[in-house]
């Protein structure tokens, strides 16, 4: 049974009038890859400011490994690690000399700091660039460094904000498998990400944050089962009013109640029971389905429903 490696309740903080954060309680288990959701301004990065104790909430309880950052915040830096939305390099070193740097800050013996930098290099696919100074080092590149920056001293726990961006496709690629190997590894890992298509693929579980507050599971749960589109592609030449007019013959339904996007038809389904029935009707009237997916993942769904969007 898997163990909480943060566990947050009742969390508040506001900035003179602004209540950026007002009532947070969540669960990040141990072993798992969990997703933080939420639009802009909906306080997800204070949230990790203050699991990074780099600021004091004014209400609530945090608890990082079981250790209170509040009580006690150079334990809870011992044991997480921290990659912020933007590294602030020091752009006169190198990134091997950023990282050696870093474990020394965490007391790590000089040997043991540079080994273990030439080691995180290699993981995150930048020994080309060891001795190039950060200044010269490419967003996506320098996002690469700040994750190696967060693993120094091997941490319990990690916190991600954003740590896809700028990344091409195969460095995000790595980023999914080396996340999912920390987490297989028994880390606690919380990431946030406006990305949820990436999110989707590497995350456990999700907590959904609006307007400074945790949405419950319950309404989570509802979001998430409640009806969306799917996408059908036919392999076919048939012009696209063709194609839907075959579609709603095999279905027994009007053709106008399938929209287009493109080349693929979209359907309105209610439950993925549903959607199962309607692919064995299609398959079933000889239609040439090749692609039927849902039209947007699990993640997004949830998300647009509960932020009133999924129309």
């Amino acid at each position: 049974m898997t163990s909480p490696g943060i566990v947050v309740s009742g969390v508040r903080r506001s900035f003179g009038a602004v209540q950026a954060v007002r009532d947070v309680t969540l669960e990040a288990e141990a072993g798992k890859v969990t997703g933080l959701v939420g639009p802009n301004g909906s306080g997800k990065t204070t949230l990790l400011l203050m699991l990074a104790s780099l600021l004091q909430p004014d209400d609530g309880s945090i608890r990082i490994d079981g250790i209170d950052p509040v009580e006690d915040p150079q334990a809870a830096r011992a044991v997480l690690g921290w990659m912020p939305d933007s590294l602030g390099a020091w752009n006169a070193l190198s990134a091997r000399e950023t990282l050696a740097v870093t474990g020394r800050l965490y007391d790590l013996p000089k040997d043991t700091a540079r080994a273990r930098a030439n080691a995180l290099l290699a993981e995150v696919g930048l020994v080309e660039l060891a001795d190039a100074p950060a200044r010269v080092l490419s967003r996506g590149q320098k996002q690469r460094l700040g994750l190696a920056r967060a693993l120094v001293h091997d941490p319990k726990v990690l916190l991600l904000d954003e740590p896809a961006s700028g990344l091409d496709p195969q460095a995000r690629i790595d980023l999914r498998v080396l996340l999912r190997r920390l987490a297989d590894d028994g880390r606690t890992i919380l990431i946030s990400s406006h990305v949820l298509s990436e999110l989707e693929e590497v995350v456990d579980e999700a907590v959904f944050l609006f307007q400074g507050a945790t949405v419950s599971s319950d309404r989570v749960a509802a979001a998430a089962t409640r009806g969306r589109a799917w996408r059908i592609r036919l392999d076919t030449t048939d012009a696209v009013d063709a194609q839907r007019e075959r579609v709603g013959a095999a279905l027994g339904i009007q053709s106008h109640q399938i929209g287009i996007d493109r080349r693929d038809l979209l359907l309105a389904i209610a439950s993925d029971a549903d959607a199962a029935r309607t692919l064995r009707a299609l398959v079933a009237a000889d239609v040439p389905v090749v692609e039927f997916s849902a039209a947007t993942g699990t993640l997004e769904h949830t998300f647009l429903d509960l932020g009133g969007g999924a129309a």
